[in-house]
């Protein structure tokens, strides 16, 4: 058994792709725009790999849940890279709005941004 698909509930899935994409480095898994559906996998992953769906929150309850997960400040998907400094340094000079710098606690390194989509990121150190 493996984890095939998960999803993030954001306010616009075609906004959100453009900026997973183009802004964050993802790859497209699927996009179907009439849908307003748009998948995303990891960099060079195979097709078999595992998609994030990007979720519209269109529905009352998955913007709620968007909504509070936001407003209590915590990341609704945690992303591993190699080094979170190096990544916080390429993220601010593209635009993206952290909530902080890279911390260091025991579970390792990590630094939490704002997608603009409605969620806020952690990425976290491999």
């Amino acid at each position: 058994m493996r984890l095939k698909l998960c999803s993030i509930h954001v306010k616009d899935p075609a906004t959100a792709h453009a900026f997973y994409t183009e802004t964050l480095g993802f790859d497209t898994l699927m996009a179907m725009p009439e849908y307003n559906l748009f998948i995303i996998k990891d960099p060079g992953a195979s097709d078999s790999s595992t998609g994030l769906l990007l979720e519209p929150s269109d529905n009352p309850i998955g913007a709620n849940y968007m909504n509070a997960v936001y407003d209590a400040g915590m990341p609704a998907v945690v992303l591993g890279v190699p080094d979170v400094r190096a990544e916080y340094e390429r993220l601010v000079a593209a635009g993206v709005k952290f909530k902080g710098e890279p911390a260091e606690d025991p579970s390792g390194v990590s630094a939490v941004f704002d997608d603009g989509c409605g969620n806020f990121v952690q990425l976290h150190q491999d």
